[in-house]
């Protein structure tokens, strides 16, 4: 084995210029950590003149990032450019194609091509690490796939996107709406100048598809994720949850089921005596539950320079000593195969929120409505009277079936007293 591992990073943005500092301030210690030192020998980003506040003498730099991977002097490439297609993917491909293990933070491409990569990886004889690619320096990969490895994991949830997780947080501390406090996250950095890969969950299914592989040996399957965002969540719904015991997050949940696999990212209600609820601000978490070892929490930074270089490392590490296990903790061929629960399928309690004409008999006919889709209803909240107004209405209901739910919301719908399209959150029992 050689005394040095040479490094090559493509993409120098917030987490690899993050990567190259904790490999510079950190050395000696990795390098005792390691068994030999973990030298950067080669970059690729698009801008050769922007200060990045870090050394790069005598670096080579690639303009065309493939073309990192074919250089002789790089034992292991780290991709941290991002995308399911493009540059990425065809960096991975090629660093896999020559022999050279990966490390990738790249979430979007493991979702859409992870059991590809995985084969490929694997046939080559070569590892593919992504701590990085899931809550930053949570290290719940290795959690999963090592850690958890003598149990049967029957679901693991989490809040896997801070952007979203600080929307919330700063909606219920100061009784603000989901705009103005999206806008004020795009000023501070939060979020991004276009914010839909996050506030539309897409950033935490691409997350939930990769963890749910890992968690039950399954082939990565983020066709099959259901998914919404956060944007219809207003300051009323959280006022109310408060009211309720509960506080809204916006959840990944995989967990098996007598129909398949549910895989859901959605708005949630969780009580508010649950670790979960107390997870603030950018603060990520992840909560998964084995037959043996029962419940295993763990909460940190999900995103960041910090902590996504601190996991970029850590497989860095792993490579160093040729501690390698498979992509998603099992032989590609043993992974098994997509088995998706349909999410009318799905049982579970519900918030509502109506907007009616406050006036006799609406009620009945709301009611009535959930009844005859055996709904049953558990709590009604209505404030004030506004005779001839339209006033809210809050109801909970007992556990029910999605599709059951579906018919009597559209149902409720139709009716000529409720004036806007109901507002409906799932509640957990975490």
């Amino acid at each position: 084995m050689s005394n040095i591992l040479r490094v090559g990073v493509a993409g120098l943005g917030t987490v690899g210029a993050g990567t190259l500092r904790l490999l510079q301030t950190h050395a000696d210690r990795l390098a005792e950590r390691a068994g030999r030192r973990l030298v950067v020998t080669a970059v690729s980003a698009r801008d050769r003149r922007r200060d990045r506040g870090i050394d790069l003498s005598g670096v080579r730099w690639y303009q065309d990032a493939a073309a990192l991977a074919a250089d002789p002097e790089v034992d292991v490439v780290v991709e941290l450019i991002g995308g399911s297609e493009g540059v990425a993917r065809a960096l991975v491909e090629a660093a896999i194609a020559r022999g050279k293990p990966v490390v990738t933070a790249n979430k979007a491409l493991l979702a859409i091509h992870g059991t590809a990569l995985a084969q490929a990886a694997e046939a080559a004889g070569v590892p593919i690490a992504f701590e990085a690619a899931v809550a930053g320096g949570i290290p719940i990969i290795k959690g999963l796939r090592e850690g958890l490895a003598g149990n049967a994991v029957s679901r693991v949830y989490g809040i896997l996107n801070g952007t979203c997780n600080y929307i919330l947080t700063t909606m219920r501390r100061e009784q603000r709406e989901f705009g103005e406090v999206l806008a004020e996250a795009q000023r501070l950095g939060y979020a991004e100048a276009d914010p839909s890969f996050d506030v539309d969950g897409i950033d935490t299914a691409h997350k939930l598809a990769v963890l749910t592989a890992t968690a039950f040996g399954t082939q990565v399957d983020f066709e099959h994720v259901h998914v919404e965002g956060i944007r219809h969540v207003s300051a009323l719904d959280i006022a109310y949850a408060d009211e309720l015991g509960f506080r809204i997050k916006l959840l990944g949940i995989a967990r098996r089921t007598e129909h398949g696999i549910e895989q859901r990212v959605h708005p949630c209600m969780v009580p508010v005596a649950t670790p979960i609820a107390n997870v603030e601000g950018v603060f990520n978490a992840v909560v998964a539950e084995g037959d043996f070892v029962g419940r295993v929490v763990m909460e940190g930074r999900g995103a960041g320079a910090g902590p996504t270089a601190s996991a970029v490392v850590a497989d860095l590490v792993d490579i160093a000593r040729n501690r390698a296990v498979p992509t998603f903790g099992r032989p590609s061929a043993l992974l098994a195969p997509p088995d998706p629960a349909p999410m009318e399928r799905h049982r579970g309690c519900y918030y509502i929120r109506l907007m009616v004409v406050d006036r006799p008999g609406v009620i009945a006919d709301v009611t009535a409505a959930l009844r005859d889709e055996e709904v049953s209803m558990e709590s009604m909240l209505q404030r004030g009277r506004a005779p001839g107004e339209a006033v809210p209405v809050v109801l909970t209901t007992h556990e029910t079936e999605e599709a059951r739910m579906r018919r009597a919301l559209a149902r409720v719908a139709a009716l000529g007293t409720v004036l806007e399209p109901p507002r409906t959150i799932r509640i957990e029992d975490l």
